[in-house]
């Protein structure tokens, strides 16, 4: 990993743009893995420095090569994930503390129905504007200015 990551920062003194070289290598650890596993690297190097990542994976190099596992399947499993976060952080769906099980569930429903609203604001209404990429919370804080 240690030459891709001197590859993306090369391409990065060359080009003063991000740089990214997937890579990828058989890893086992000394004890906790029975197996040795398929690794992808991806060496990145930005105006701050190196930021490598690392993705194991069961998936083999004939199913999908490195780079697609990880912008396409990676990617977007990180990104499905800031959506859960955001719905729980900025729509209170984190809140389930009631006695019951429907006075829980009915919360549920009313941040899941607010993140659907929002959601359409800005595929509908935002779209075009700075705001159309914008949090959900950011979007419920704006509105009060």
């Amino acid at each position: 990993m240690s030459k891709a990551l001197l590859r993306a920062e090369d391409r990065y003194q060359s080009t003063h743009q991000a740089a990214r070289v997937f890579d990828e290598f058989a890893y086992r650890t000394r004890t906790s893995w029975s197996r040795s596993r398929r690794v992808i690297g991806k060496a990145e190097h930005l105006s701050k420095g190196a930021n490598p990542r690392f993705v194991v994976t069961s998936l083999s190099p004939k199913a999908v090569d490195a780079k697609t596992l990880y912008e396409r399947d990676y990617c977007a499993r990180g990104d499905m994930e800031n959506r859960i976060k955001e719905q729980q952080q900025d729509l209170f769906a984190d809140r389930t503390s009631t006695a019951t099980l429907w006075a829980n569930q009915t919360r549920l429903y009313f941040s899941s129905f607010a993140y659907v609203l929002l959601s359409a604001l800005r595929r509908l209404g935002l779209q075009g504007t700075k705001m159309a990429r914008a949090q959900s919370g950011t979007i419920r804080l704006f509105g009060d200015n």
